[in-house]
Formats: C-alpha cells, sequence, structure tokens
C-alpha cells in the first residue's frame, strides 16, 4: 500500500470520526490501524489536516479523496465504503451527519448502491 493510500485510509476514517468528536475508542481505532499499515507518520499528517481547519475540514478531505479513491477499480471503492461503515458503527450507532457525510462520498464514488445495502443490513456489530 501506497503512503497516499494509506493517507486516505485514515483521513476517511478520521474526518467521519470528528463528526461528532474524536471519542476514545476511535481513536484507538486510528491508533491501531496507523500500527497495522506501518502508518505513524502518514496518522501525523492526518492529524495536521484536520487541525489546519476543523470546520472545513470534511470538504478539504472529499476533495483529497476524490483524487485518490475516485478512480479505483469498483472493488476498492466498494470496499473503503464498506470499512467507513462498519468503523463508525464503533460506538453502536451511525448518526444522520455522518450517514450523509458517507452517502455524498459514496455517491463522488460510485457506490452509492453499496452504501444502501449497507443502511438496509445495519449494525454490522449488532449481535
Amino acid at each position: 500500500m501506497t503512503s497516499e493510500e494509506k493517507k486516505a485510509q485514515l483521513l476517511l476514517k478520521s474526518v467521519l470520526f470528528h463528526y461528532h468528536g474524536l471519542d476514545k475508542e476511535e481513536e484507538k481505532n486510528l491508533r491501531e490501524t496507523a500500527q497495522s499499515l506501518d502508518a505513524k507518520e502518514e496518522l501525523n499528517w492526518v492529524s495536521e489536516f484536520i487541525a489546519q481547519d476543523y470546520i472545513s475540514a470534511f470538504d478539504r478531505a472529499r476533495l483529497y479523496l476524490n483524487q485518490i479513491i475516485s478512480d479505483l477499480p469498483f472493488e476498492r471503492r466498494a470496499g473503503y465504503v464498506k470499512m467507513i461503515w462498519e468503523a463508525n458503527h464503533l460506538k453502536g450507532f451511525v448518526t444522520e451527519l455522518e450517514a450523509a457525510a458517507m452517502l455524498k462520498l459514496a455517491r463522488d464514488w460510485k457506490v452509492e448502491d453499496v452504501l444502501i445495502q449497507l443502511l438496509k443490513k445495519g449494525n454490522p456489530n449488532k449481535d
């Protein structure tokens, strides 16, 4: 995985986690993801990216991510959507704002149907 792909994965998770305020479980998930990807530098880059302007972070991230993800094969784009869907359930639910943000990204990447199917299935962590 390239450094840009590591940044994209961490930025995607981070920007959506910050939608409601990063909680401890989500922060732990980001650190673990960075560790599993050997992406400490990329996680630092993501933190700085968001800190530059917290209010515009999602819109800026969306532009950045579209440059990297929108040209990937369908299965890889769908995989990113599935990853963020599952990661956002760490707290047990997904807020309306988070779902709307995911829908925007899925629409950008032309994998909206994948997200809709995940929405219909509900919480992947539910017993």
